[in-house]
């Protein structure tokens, strides 16, 4: 049975993205917006933002970092970012992760109460998320500056709306394998993930009585396919396998989305669809007005072999920006590179890391 070392830890990357609610209790906080408005006209009459916070504020205030959390993520989204020594140093800076809207520990389809949970709960946009992380941060924790918001996936997708939406109060982004706009190709990717999703019978247009078990095995074999890239696959890993032990690996494959709710990651996914700074008010859709609006330095880094966001979109974005620096990320794991997937990776992002930072 040819399982590599390096597809195990693909296996473990996809468990631990999708780990929904696991960071500990005790440090997770939770601050409540009332009457909150969403973008699309619901409002909720309290909304809950988690977070956790790492290292300590300095007395002038200048050293926080807002870490967003990515898709189908927990407030461990950046574990394999963050650590002594590294660029982002608890000992240095201020961190802050907080928790997109649907992600099981912010208000969540799965969480809010009648009227308004499950498939009831309404549209989020990025920016819905990213004016509720802007209370928590300047209401909440005091702060008026942020060194930089770093992103990962949908996180770097907020950072980019950091950017556009709160131009004053942001010095410089990071956008790792993220994108200012979801572009058609993955418009229609994601949309095939959420049809797998749906096709359970069990689905009853979000109001089942239990887990559709085989839209979440779909979904969860469609993302573990498009998060990597071909490479991830050696051409020979299933050679010498029986059925059964390839049944068993896709089984492996499967297991972290049976844990998820379903409506949890249909929300972000929605999100993630509708996705363009260029919607900000005053830009009209025009992603590229947002682009040259943006005052930060902004440092790029698309992985080459991300099929989430491919490298050409991060070109075409850093011709835009006034102040943009496009670092690409040279790995074979994708999209999940990013994510810790890839120790080297890892490090070259660190390395651009401590550059914006200093």
């Amino acid at each position: 049975m040819k399982i590599t070392a390096a597809v195990v830890s693909i296996v473990l990357l996809v468990a631990a993205q999708n780990a929904f609610g696991q960071f500990p209790a005790e440090d997770v906080s939770r601050y409540a917006i009332k009457d909150f408005a969403f973008e699309h006209g619901q409002t909720l009459p309290s909304v809950v933002v988690a977070y956790a916070t790492r290292g300590r504020l300095n007395a002038e205030k200048s050293n926080a970092v807002l870490l967003p959390s990515p898709y189908a993520a927990d407030l461990h989204g950046y574990d394999a970012l963050v650590g002594p020594g590294r660029a982002l140093d608890p000992n240095k800076q201020f961190l802050i992760l907080t928790g997109m809207f649907a992600n099981g520990q912010s208000s969540s389809p799965s969480n809010t109460p009648a009227p308004h949970s499950g498939p009831d709960f309404p549209r989020v946009t990025i920016r819905d998320n990213v004016r509720a992380a802007h209370e928590l941060v300047t209401q909440q924790l005091g702060i008026t500056k942020l060194k930089a918001v770093v992103g990962y996936s949908m996180g770097a997708q907020q950072a980019y709306q950091w950017a556009v939406s709160y131009p004053e109060m942001v010095e410089s982004i990071a956008v790792i394998c993220g994108n200012a706009k979801q572009y058609p190709f993955g418009v229609i990717r994601l949309e095939g993930s959420i049809a797998a999703l749906k096709a359970d019978s069990a689905w009853n247009n979000g109001h089942y009585t239990l887990p559709p078990v085989k839209g979440l095995r779909a979904f969860a074999l469609h993302y573990a396919a498009w998060s990597q890239s071909p490479a991830s696959w050696p051409r020979d890993m299933l050679d010498g396998m029986s059925d059964q032990q390839v049944d068993q690996f896709l089984r492996s494959l499967e297991a972290p989305a049976l844990g998820m709710d379903a409506n949890n990651i249909l929300s972000q996914a929605e999100t993630w669809k509708r996705h363009n700074i260029g919607d900000t008010p005053g830009y009209i859709g025009n992603v590229e007005a947002a682009l040259r609006a943006i005052k930060a330095r902004v440092l790029l880094m698309p992985c080459r072999s991300d099929l989430y966001f491919p490298v050409a979109d991060a070109e075409y974005e850093a011709t835009i920006l006034q102040n943009g620096e496009l670092a690409v990320i040279e790995s074979s794991t994708g999209h999940a590179a990013g994510g810790g997937a890839d120790p080297q990776a890892i490090r070259f992002i660190d390395e651009k890391l401590i550059g914006l930072l200093k």
